[in-house]
């Protein structure tokens, strides 16, 4: 395992230690904030030396976390640290307008034989099965349903 020495500049002291005592910051801030802070070995730090696992108890983490915030800090630097990345995921919705209408009246047509009523799992099958779309899991019909205002159980 690699290990990150992390010697902290004045400013950045200065910076984590106003993070901890004033102001709303998010919990991602106080951790990293109190991590360096613990963690720093330059000239500006508190001359106490505390292990990894020390931090670990008081905080109440892992120990791959600490490694985590200071690879972060060596590689990104001091902002990359305090503050969350937008994610690169590409959320893209499977059910559109035309969908959802027609999941619409199939809910409110008759079920099929055998049931007294659809259920999602039911609406979710015959929906690929009417080849409307490749795959719809039942919590999405659900969703839809609850977006609509219809119930099953009506």
């Amino acid at each position: 395992m690699v290990q990150y020495t992390i010697k902290l500049k004045k400013t950045e002291v200065e910076e984590l230690s106003s993070i901890i005592h004033k102001g709303k910051h998010t919990s991602q801030a106080y951790r990293a904030a109190y991590i360096l802070l613990n963690c720093d070995k330059g000239e500006f730090s508190k001359d106490t030396t505390i292990t990894n696992a020390e931090i670990c108890k008081i905080l109440k983490i892992g120990d791959r976390t600490i490694d985590r915030v200071k690879k972060k800090f060596i590689d990104e630097g001091f902002e990359g640290v305090l503050e969350r990345h937008p994610s690169n995921r590409n959320y893209t919705k499977k059910i559109d307008g035309d969908i959802e209408a027609k999941l619409v009246s199939l809910c409110c047509s008759e079920p099929p034989k055998g049931y007294a009523k659809w259920s999602l799992r039911l609406l979710a099958d015959k929906m690929v099965e009417l080849n409307y779309i490749d795959y719809i899991s039942h919590v999405s019909v659900g969703e839809v349903l609850k977006k609509t205002s219809l119930s099953l159980g009506k």
